[in-house]
């Protein structure tokens, strides 16, 4: 794609005006509040909303609905829309700063090298899981810039990077599947963590977590502007003051920082990142200013009903989330990769 097209993509984002950005944040914004509402509702314990409104105002700590509602289905339910949320910005960034829309946490390996640090935390150091966020964002930025040294010295195209760090995500799988068969009595449960879930979500385990997601956000967030321009190409971008190289750098940071401190709790979910912002960009065009909240609460609004599809398709049987999202994220995968290869927009 030359730089006029690109110019001409980013002038027909000024095609959404202001109005229908505000509804669509509203409308999703609704239907985010809705999925929560269901989420503390529905499980293999019914509550209705009437009884959790009474429960959560009793403050009565002796009521059955109150110890599920406020121990159990509000910390899975925090932990699935901010797993949601995070996962999706940073997979949105990514696609930005490299590019290049096949990219995603898990795809280049981001999940796989917070997944591994996490693990070395649980493994070695059990009485320090609090580390598990920071450990899991140093895991996350060196899989990630491990991925972009290979493709800038192999030759920077899109399918590089895809194959880069298909290559980094085996090599540090290996590595975490080695760790778990030395260590089996890690305190993580290797299944569980391995394909991504919310069960057994405490607070105490997303509060730290939380804090950054929220953070990076909201930076990402203010970043917007920039990744549009550099979404123009290093050249054109440099001649409109940019500088590319922090600009690229600090995103980069930011979705590693976003990716980490998801899977630091809710384990290694794939296809989140990648999923989403495809469909945001349905609705919203390549504008980043409006295509990340729009995945923000999208990805909360997917991972939430994934997490749900988790506790009923088999209730009284509960399954991990991450099982639905690879579900529907593989062959969403292969979709693109037939798709790339017939537009030639990857090579």
């Amino acid at each position: 794609m030359n730089t006029c097209q690109k110019f001409s993509i980013l002038r027909s984002l000024n095609k959404k005006g202001k109005g229908y950005c505000v509804l669509l944040i509203v409308i999703l914004a609704i239907l985010l509040v809705i999925g929560m509402f269901l989420s503390t509702s529905i499980g293999s314990v019914k509550i209705p909303l009437s009884e959790i409104v009474t429960s959560i105002r009793s403050g009565d700590r002796t009521l059955k609905a109150y110890i599920i509602i406020m121990f159990v289905r509000i910390p899975r339910t925090l932990a699935a829309v901010l797993a949601g949320c995070a996962l999706s910005v940073s997979g949105a960034v990514l696609q930005s700063v490299l590019n290049n829309s096949l990219a995603s946490p898990n795809v280049i390996g981001v999940n796989s090298g917070a997944g591994l640090f996490t693990v070395l935390i649980a493994a070695f150091f059990p009485a320090s899981l609090h580390l598990a966020t920071p450990a899991a964002f140093a895991g996350a930025l060196l899989a990630v810039f491990s991925v972009y040294f290979i493709a800038r010295k192999t030759g920077a195209s899109k399918t590089t990077i895809v194959l880069s760090g298909v290559a980094v995500s085996s090599f540090i799988g290996a590595i975490t599947d080695t760790l778990l068969t030395l260590k089996p009595d890690t305190v993580f449960a290797r299944t569980a963590f391995l394909i991504g879930g919310f069960s057994g979500i405490t607070m105490e385990k997303i509060r730290f977590a939380g804090i950054w997601i929220v953070i990076a956000m909201v930076i990402a967030f203010l970043m917007s502007r920039d990744m549009n321009v550099l979404m123009l190409g290093d050249e054109s971008a440099r001649s409109l003051g940019l500088n590319t190289g922090r600009v690229r750098f600090v995103c980069m940071i930011l979705s590693a920082l976003l990716a980490g401190s998801a899977v630091s709790f809710a384990g290694q979910i794939g296809f989140v990142g990648l999923i989403v912002p495809h469909t945001a960009r349905i609705f919203t065009g390549q504008d980043n200013r409006i295509l990340l909240p729009v995945s923000a609460l999208l990805g909360g609004i997917f991972v939430l009903m994934c997490d749900l599809l988790a506790r009923i398709l088999f209730a009284p049987f509960e399954i991990p989330a991450g099982i639905i999202m690879s579900f529907l994220g593989g062959p969403f995968f292969i979709y693109l990769l037939i798709k790339a290869k017939k537009g030639q927009q990857y090579d």
